[in-house]
């Protein structure tokens, strides 16, 4: 079982994610978050079902549409770790893929 390690600029993730949901009005939003969490629990048993992306990076793509997200991260097969760089909305995803 691999062990997952969050980057600090996921809690920042989390926080804007949040505030959106607050701001907008979007019913139980600390249930979206655990939603969030169970998915990237998943890696610890499954670190290479994400798919691949640039830099030997990958994605995991959680929910759809407006519950969409999409964890960025790194598995270092050496120390078997996840490291979870990054969590975007999937519309967030898509708009910077775009630029």
């Amino acid at each position: 079982m691999a062990r997952i390690e969050l980057a600090a600029e996921v809690i920042k993730d989390f926080d804007r994610f949040l505030k959106h949901m607050a701001e907008f009005e979007i019913e139980d939003a600390p249930g979206r978050i655990a939603e969030i969490i169970r998915a990237v629990q998943i890696l610890a048993d499954n670190p290479l079902i994400g798919r691949p992306v640039r830099g030997g990076k990958r994605e995991l793509v959680i929910g759809q549409e407006s519950r969409g997200y999409v964890a960025l991260y790194r598995f270092v097969s050496d120390i078997d770790t996840v490291f979870v760089l990054a969590i975007r909305s999937q519309r967030e995803s898509r708009l910077k893929s775009k630029r």
